[in-house]
């Protein structure tokens, strides 16, 4: 493709949407990353490594930039622009906003839909065997019965489906469905599969539509899950794809959840003792064919059974002798990521026989996706295929997390983070790899045609490397990297750092805030007060409310629900102070009059409290490193710009942030965490 033709249908495509749009506001710093996206698209940096990582700050209206600059590329040739990102909120921008916004002003002209996972859509045979009265399962039957008012709402979801006025995904039914009733309904990868004549499955008929269609918007959970199953599972194979991951600062943190492993060995067990005793109900459903499958799968469950009994007592005894030392909430981490001898031996075995046990459960699929083709609407057959694929599916996990627990690490590679957790009833295995960037490389980097990732967030202390280091790119690779400031006037706002008594790890800083807090509430009319934990939030929330102040905390209702509370209030004259955690630091937009006054109680930083960031900061301290500085301080510095970015969210927005923390100018990463602020006017 002439680079002349794509550069020419971005400009015609922007004097388009210029001219239409009433109130059309050119942005210099838009322009700008339309600009570098397509330079990066054309190969014009390095035509082997299409990938950009742009860091667009607020205000920079970074979605439409992607759109004008990756579209008529993805069209000229050929592939398709998968959009990812981390939120709902996002996701419904994109799909209900700015694709609408911009698709009448386009050229090629585009289509686009918003994909979902296999367990958003239901099952069209298990929904239709559920309707005549047969569980889930089939011949395993593991389900409870249906109350009258459940058995009312299946019978109107399959009217509705059979009518053509229900999609069949749960997200578009108007009314809930509860998550046990859906459990039972939902698509699985092993028991829905297009060649056994599932051509109306609301599933295939989704994902058929998905390569109708030239944009597609996903979360980065389901893009993630399809790479990691090696992708063209859900979605388009990477190779024929451009990638544009919003909110991409989150990446990391989801391809490590991907690579999770878990198995709770009592559950485990019981469950497979249930499916061993209906197995000899399938060997007469499938008749003569299936008696070899059947047999090779309860050899393997004859040998699985005990080893995972064995395993659960052994590790029982270690527990009780104090062998084994768990902390207070029953989680003991293996340091170095190093495994006590009789798990390393047990867990070899288990591998094997997990190994055994998918083999003879693939057999058995296969024998009864045979029988479902000369038997079509075998309602048996059909149920007895989706207890086959739930086992699976557990034999799965179960797999990879002996493999994980298992994997040999070389001197110079981070080990997972490996843990148990004991329960009342049950231990449980975890496992969790820590270094993701090899997997991401693997999956994506290099295979994708291109990749935008883009973020309000990207820099730690003003630099790259943390990100980079994070997931998996090195600074010669050919990647490029690009910061944009926001276009808002950042200092007609006000930083505030009061110089106060004590520091928040002291004793009495709650009481410092219980006393501090209503000397910067005082007169305002919109506040938002963040909290480093619940429990000192709602301390403090207690202590005010016995002072007289009116608060709106989170936690005491829904987050939509306090936040119309809070806009009412404001609309109406009246003052309105909001309450909230670190998930209200993050995607809260607030503009205008409905917040003028930020108050942050403390620095953000995390403690490392989970088995995966203690297992971090380990692996760096072996390393020779400091946890605090490469971990803890720049994850704090890239936490505090978020909480900082609620204040100001239009060009017009004017306010003031109070920090009340002291560390900032007491510490020596104080400097650096203010320096990578917005150029707020300060004061102290």
């Amino acid at each position: 493709m002439p680079s002349a033709d794509y550069r020419t249908l971005v400009r015609a495509n922007y004097r388009q949407l210029s001219q239409s749009i009433q109130g059309f506001k050119p942005r210099r710093e838009q322009n700008f990353l339309v600009a570098e996206i397509g330079k990066v698209l054309l190969g014009q940096h390095d035509p082997a490594r299409r990938i950009l990582v742009a860091e667009a700050g607020t205000g920079i209206g970074k979605s439409l930039a992607y759109l004008q600059a990756c579209i008529p590329w993805a069209r000229l040739n050929h592939k398709k622009l998968v959009i990812s990102t981390a939120t709902l909120a996002l996701q419904e921008q994109l799909v209900n906003k700015d694709l609408p916004l911009f698709q009448p002003h386009c050229q090629p002209a585009f289509t686009f839909t918003l994909a979902k996972g296999r367990a958003r859509y239901c099952c069209r045979q298990r929904l239709q065997s559920l309707v005549q009265g047969n569980s889930q399962m089939g011949m395993f039957d593991a389900s409870e019965a249906l109350t009258p008012a459940q058995q009312e709402q299946l019978a109107g979801l399959w009217r509705a489906l059979e009518a053509g006025d229900w999609a069949g995904d749960r997200d578009s039914w108007p009314e809930p469905i509860i998550d046990a009733l859906w459990a039972q309904l939902q698509t699985e990868r092993h028991s829905c599969q297009p060649q056994l004549g599932h051509s109306h499955c609301p599933f295939h008929l989704a994902r058929a539509e998905l390569d109708k269609v030239d944009v597609i918007v996903v979360n980065h959970a389901l893009l993630l899950a399809d790479l990691a199953m090696g992708g063209g599972i859900i979605l388009p194979e990477p190779e024929s794809c451009v990638y544009v991951l919003d909110e991409a600062h989150h990446i990391a943190h989801i391809a490590r959840e991907q690579g999770s492993a878990r198995l709770a060995l009592r559950a485990a067990r019981r469950n497979l003792e249930q499916f061993n005793k209906q197995l000899p109900n399938l060997a007469t459903a499938l008749k003569d064919d299936g008696h070899s499958a059947v047999n090779r799968t309860q050899q393997a469950l004859q040998q699985l059974i005990p080893s995972l009994t064995e395993l659960h007592k052994q590790l029982q005894a270690a527990l009780r002798s104090g062998d084994l030392a768990p902390d207070d909430q029953g989680c003991l981490r293996f340091a170095a990521g190093e495994l006590p001898e009789l798990l390393s031996h047990t867990l070899t075995t288990l591998k094997d026989e997990h190994k055994q046990l998918a083999q003879g459960l693939g057999r058995l699929q296969a024998q009864l996706a045979e029988a479902l083709k000369q038997q079509p609407g075998n309602s048996v057959v059909s149920g007895a295929m989706a207890g086959v694929s739930l086992q699976q599916l557990h034999a799965d996990e179960a797999l990879s997390l002996c493999e994980l627990m298992l994997r040999a690490v070389g001197p110079k590679h981070t080990p997972p983070a490996r843990w148990l957790e004991q329960s009342k009833n049950d231990i449980t295995l975890c496992a969790t790899p820590l270094a993701v960037g090899h997997l991401l490389e693997q999956w994506c980097w290099s295979r994708a045609a291109a990749v935008i990732m883009v973020s309000a967030t990207f820099t730690a202390l003003n630099d790259f490397s943390y990100f980079r280091r994070a997931v998996g790119l090195r600074p010669d690779d050919g990647s490029q990297y690009l910061r944009l400031n926001s276009p808002f006037d950042y200092r007609s706002s006000r930083l505030i750092i009061p110089s106060l008594p004590c520091e928040p790890q002291e004793a009495g800083f709650d009481e410092l805030l219980i006393k501090e807090i209503p000397r910067w509430l005082k007169d305002e009319q919109a506040s938002l007060v963040l909290f480093s934990s619940y429990r000192q939030m709602n301390a403090v929330a207690a202590a005010l409310r016995g002072k007289g102040h009116s608060l709106l905390v989170q936690g005491e209702a829904g987050r939509q629900a306090l936040l119309e509370l809070h806009r009412m209030k404001c609309d109406g004259g009246q003052p309105s102070v909001l309450f909230g955690t670190g998930s209200f630091a993050e995607g809260l937009d607030l503009p205008g009059h409905y917040l003028t006054n930020l108050i942050i109680t403390k620095l953000p930083f995390a403690v490392p409290t989970s088995p995966v960031e203690e297992a971090m900061a380990e692996w760096i301290s072996m390393s020779g490193g400091n946890p605090f500085m490469q971990l803890t301080v720049p994850e704090a510095s890239r936490k505090l710009i978020q909480a900082c970015g609620r204040l100001l969210r239009t060009e017009t927005d004017r306010g003031r942030i109070v920090l009340l923390d002291r560390r900032l100018l007491t510490r020596r990463y104080g400097p650096a965490l203010l320096n990578a602020l917005p150029p707020f006017t300060r004061e102290t």
